[in-house]
């Protein structure tokens, strides 16, 4: 069994959340550390068992140290999946699940807005027209096709939500998917299935799958000749799985339908780019709203995963060798701040609880103490 004796945390959580993260671990030394001091970060590190991180793995967390397992509170580990973190060797984790609920929302919303020609409807609100030309053909979710790529936490989310609007669900996943007997299409990467037959047959491309070497740019030119010419690609999931160029010229060639992009290459994206103003592409700056209390979900999953540690059991949201990330930079939005350097000078002229939230406290003795 593993013991864990010492833990430090840079994450930026509200004064009854931290509480209720310290009693997590009864029996080990808790320690408070900002995000951006990265100095007495790797200081405290040198005898921790456990580092609690707000954002990805940090270099200085890589040096000499004790640390065994350190869990990063957010889903996309792309920006952890380096070779010289897996040279550790040290379990790292995400915080992947937490908002799969409403990142499925998203999704949907996406779809919907294509269906129901969103941009449209609002020109003509804004004239008081009534009527848009065209609309007799538009079409909504029900019995149309849509293919779901990574059927992770949010893939199958979204298969449960798309299934009980009609549709005709088309599952891609690296691995064999397990159980959803309602999806009557399945397809395995490792059984040497490709994304053709789907590309070729479906409405809507949902991507909901990893950013790897494997993945990067896998939506590309030749990608995009393989789809319907009416068909809608819906990217939650990272940027760099989508070639933005060949995106750009696909919709501009017409060669697909449309777009829905919460994630691009290019964070912030620049804003003279051709995207914005396409009428079929719909655009969100990287947001969706949150599950309540989104910290309490990391927060069972780093209970459920420090109870496996101490098992030795496997662990949640593992970050394995194959996540490899090295094509990109798998930093974006937020994940870059913490991972700057800046000083406390500097980080005292952001307001960061306008970007990460309130805490509502000044000093951890307000929390860090035990039940």
């Amino acid at each position: 069994m593993n013991e864990i004796r010492k833990v430090v945390s840079t994450l930026w959580y509200d004064k009854d959340n931290y509480h209720t993260l310290r009693n997590v671990f009864p029996n080990a030394e808790f320690i408070y550390v900002d995000f951006y001091d990265k100095e007495k970060l790797e200081k405290e590190a040198k005898d921790a068992d456990v580092a609690l991180v707000l954002g990805d793995v940090p270099d200085c967390l890589l040096g000499e140290n004790s640390l065994k397992w350190i869990a990063c509170d957010h889903a996309g580990l792309n920006g952890s999946a380096r070779p010289e973190v897996f040279a550790k060797n040290i379990f790292v984790t995400g915080a992947a699940g937490r908002s799969a609920p409403v990142l499925a929302e998203h999704c949907i919303y996406f779809m919907l807005q294509s269906c129901y020609h969103t941009k449209e409807l609002l020109a003509a609100q804004e004239k008081g027209q009534w009527g848009v030309d065209g609309s007799n053909n538009w079409r909504g979710l029900y019995g149309r096709k849509v293919a779901i790529l990574g059927m992770g936490n949010n893939g199958r989310m979204l298969a449960d939500r798309l299934q009980a609007f009609g549709m005709e669900i088309y599952a891609y996943d690296k691995y064999p998917i397990k159980d959803y007997d309602y999806i009557p299409h399945k397809y395995c990467g490792l059984n040497g299935d490709t994304l053709d037959p789907i590309l070729a047959e479906c409405d809507f491309i949902v991507l909901t799958l990893a950013l790897t070497d494997e993945t990067y740019h896998m939506f590309d030119t030749e990608a995009f000749r393989k789809m319907k010419s009416n068909a809608v690609l819906i990217n939650m999931a990272r940027g760099g799985i989508v070639d933005t160029a060949a995106l750009t010229q696909a919709l501009e060639d017409g060669a697909i339908g449309g777009a829905g992009l919460d994630v691009i290459e290019e964070e912030p994206f620049p804003s003279d780019h051709p995207l914005w103003r396409m009428p079929n592409v719909y655009i969100t700056p990287h947001m969706t709203p949150q599950v309540p209390n989104r910290a309490g979900r990391s927060i069972e999953i780093i209970r459920e995963n420090a109870r496996r540690f101490v098992a030795g059991e496997p662990m949640l949201n593992l970050l394995k060798p194959t996540d490899t990330f090295q094509s990109g930079n798998g930093n974006s939005g937020w994940a870059r701040l913490t991972q700057s350097n800046l000083s406390k000078e500097e980080i005292a002229k952001i307001p960061l609880e306008k970007f990460l939230g309130k805490r509502g406290w000044t000093d951890p003795s307000e929390w860090n103490y035990l039940d």
